[in-house]
């Protein structure tokens, strides 16, 4: 399989979401996740990123789902591109707040560099969380 095709199931799993269980296979160890955003800045792996998504879309915001715009990949920097739309309703527990029925529908997107295994080594988050937690009426 090549570098962009587990790039490609690798977000799949990750947005399902399916947590580290569901991502682990894709991914190289010690794979490092940053993100100048918060809730995400004291994350610093590809597997806690994983975890907190899948808390985040199961708990949260039970039934979130993601538009996928574009996907790309660059041989050069053996990194994939993800440009996406997270939608999601504040439903269930866990947020700063009780669940407020409100929604956002929130840009984002990935930089997935891959190494030479074809796995994933390091992962950056680009979303401006502070207009979707406002959205989600979270204040922001």
């Amino acid at each position: 399989m090549s570098a962009f095709e587990v790039a490609k199931k690798f977000f799949a799993a990750c947005e399902a979401p399916k947590g580290w269980a569901g991502c682990e296979q894709y991914v190289a160890p010690g794979a490092v996740f940053s993100a100048q955003s918060e809730p995400l800045t004291e994350i610093t792996t590809v597997e806690g990123y994983c975890e907190w998504l899948k808390a985040f879309g199961t708990v949260t915001a039970p039934g979130a789902e993601y538009e996928l715009h574009n996907a790309s990949f660059d041989a050069d920097t053996n990194t994939a591109m993800f440009f996406a739309t997270y939608h999601a309703r504040h439903t269930g527990d866990g947020g700063p707040v009780p669940p407020t029925q409100q929604q956002t529908h929130s840009h984002y997107v990935y930089a997935i560099t891959m190494n030479d295994n074809n796995k994933v080594a390091s992962m950056i988050k680009i979303w401006n969380a502070p207009w979707a937690l406002g959205e989600l009426g979270w204040g922001g």
